[in-house]
């Protein structure tokens, strides 16, 4: 039926480039899952999941923190990034070449690096230590930077990074987006949210028995972006569209309209 899913939709170059980044990110096996299926599970809900998508609309950093492994924060990661500004060039710190060539080449236009994960040992693009400041540095220069970490709070986040990494404080605070998972039996959700101007950071989301509530108001995106987002998911949601590709592709289109 026209509109629905297509698993081989016509991409533009970046667009392609973006979603083959996000997509070789899946470790797990199967199909990397978008905001659409997170949604589906519950992972997020509209409002939340809207206002990701705004942010990253933005163009803006991002972190995702989880204790336990397998928690989903790769996935939540790419499902958010999915959205990034068109034409966002994205590439995949997977070895200290490239992490040197990323901090050299600072005029090379605003890119997103991207790191699998802040943790020790010589496993595919993590960073740790000297190559997390860099990481981090590069923030703070006006790239994007998008990374996972094995913790389940704020306070977690800044005794790692800050602590066991050495990376500035104003660096962390340069990421705009943190975000938080929480798993209660096979149930997967965005816990919390925090949100950055650079300057200090406060909660914006979290879960409770009530479900998703919102804390606080957004100092970067708008109410109006956030309200074009929902109904653009909505819209997607109910024309079946659900892969990484198939997203960003309606993306693309109802950017041309």
């Amino acid at each position: 039926m026209p509109g629905m899913n297509n698993p081989n939709p016509v991409l533009a170059p970046d667009d392609a480039q973006l979603v083959g980044t996000l997509a070789a990110c899946n470790q797990r096996g199967g199909r990397m899952l978008s905001l659409i299926d997170l949604l589906e599970t519950g992972t997020v809900d509209l409002p939340l999941a809207a206002y990701l998508a705004a942010l990253a609309q933005r163009g803006t950093s991002m972190l995702v923190g989880a204790l336990p492994g397998g928690a989903g924060k790769t996935t939540v990661m790419c499902a958010v990034l999915n959205f990034l500004p068109r034409a966002t060039a994205i590439a995949v710190l997977d070895s200290p070449r490239a992490l040197a060539s990323a901090a050299s080449d600072l005029d090379c236009g605003r890119r997103c690096y991207l790191a699998h994960e802040i943790g020790p040992g010589r496993y595919y693009a993590y960073v740790w230590g000297a190559a997390a400041q860099t990481l981090f540095a590069l923030a703070k220069t006006g790239h994007l930077i998008a990374s996972n970490l094995h913790a389940d709070t704020l306070e977690q986040t800044y005794d790692q990074l800050c602590g066991d990494n050495g990376v500035s404080r104003t660096h962390v605070l340069a990421v705009a987006l943190k975000m938080f998972i929480s798993i209660d039996g096979r149930q997967r959700r965005v816990a919390r949210v925090y949100e950055s101007n650079g300057r200090d950071e406060h909660l914006l989301w979290q879960h409770t028995a009530a479900g998703f509530v919102r804390v606080a108001p957004s100092r970067l995106v708008m109410q109006s972006e956030e309200a074009r987002l929902q109904a653009v998911l909505t819209d997607l949601c109910a024309r079946g569209v659900r892969t990484l590709a198939a997203v960003r592709a309606a993306l693309g289109a109802n950017a041309r309209k």
